[in-house]
């Protein structure tokens, strides 16, 4: 099985129970405006140009077999992105890294022995983590690398928005130590409206998550002005102590990290006038929750 991977970072501390190897799986099912990984969306290669890297030096020119990037002297050459099919080309002559291939083909064995380098790492505490994009939307490859680091004492976890199929998500739980799992709006209409799809799927497949036993760590991105009013954390907090589990969230405070990425791939960023939320802010979400009695934590 070969599926399309973004890129594999280890020595993470924020994705998963201790030191974890994070593999990211390109493709997702929601557009969300607070997104700090575009790049990781389409479920097709892609070329970014971190216009801070280039020099100018005109050595991409000419190199791409689509006529897709294209390059004048002393400009920064420009990617028609209907003619770009990610081939890679154009990465392979960058001598300064400025040309970037967002998707690489690979599979679960390739991948694989990226991740097992790490162990040492976080053989102690700690594993791997898929993450995306979303994982469930390439769910045999996912399980086939699965199987791989169970057979080697490998912890597992994966980390979703929960949209994908139920399918999907009951094929890679069996497999999986450790659920990083996103509730970003209660409302439906508000959900569709900053991620372009309803919650409807996502909260179902909480409760089969919830269900299955895996352990699980509920997060929520906290988007000022978008899902911090009380409305949607009394909600959120409903939905979480309705899952018959002991009911806690971790909030992932709103940052702008992702924004070269976006400018990279020639795309708008979503969210300009949003600004990261203050610490006092955040604390009055988290006693928020505690007052309907739901355990809450801030991510690092």
């Amino acid at each position: 099985m070969v599926g399309l991977v973004t890129n594999i970072q280890g020595y993470s501390i924020h994705d998963g129970p201790g030191i974890r190897t994070v593999v990211f799986m390109k493709g997702c099912g929601l557009e969300c405006g607070w997104c700090s990984n575009p790049e990781c969306i389409s479920p097709h290669a892609e070329i970014g140009l971190v216009k801070a890297l280039c020099t100018i030096c005109g050595k991409c020119a000419g190199v791409c077999p689509n006529d897709a990037l294209v390059y004048e002297e002393g400009k920064l050459p420009v990617i028609d992105r209907a003619r770009c099919n990610g081939c890679g080309e154009c990465v392979d002559v960058c001598s300064y890294r400025a040309l970037v291939l967002y998707g690489k083909p690979m599979t679960a064995e390739e991948i694989y022995d990226a991740v097992e380098r790490d162990k040492m790492f976080y053989e102690a505490s700690g594993g791997v983590t898929v993450s995306g994009g979303e994982a469930l939307l390439q769910p045999q490859l996912v399980c086939e690398l699965f199987e791989k680091c169970r057979k080697d004492g490998i912890h597992t976890c994966i980390e979703t928005s929960g949209c994908a199929t139920e399918s999907a998500l009951k094929q890679v739980l069996p497999l999986t130590d450790y659920v990083l799992y996103d509730i970003k709006h209660m409302n439906s209409d508000k959900h569709c409206e900053y991620t372009g799809k309803t919650n409807k799927l996502i909260l179902s497949n909480a409760r089969a998550t919830a269900a299955s036993g895996v352990a699980t760590l509920f997060r929520m991105p906290l988007i000022p002005g978008i899902n911090d009013n009380t409305q949607n954390i009394k909600e959120t907090a409903d939905f979480l102590k309705g899952l018959g589990i002991a009911p806690h969230v971790e909030l992932m405070p709103y940052h702008r990290l992702g924004k070269g990425k976006y400018e990279s791939l020639d795309k708008k960023y979503p969210l300009p006038d949003i600004l990261q939320p203050e610490p006092q802010h955040l604390e009055s979400i988290v006693k928020a929750f505690e007052s309907y009695g739901v355990e809450c934590t801030i991510s690092k």
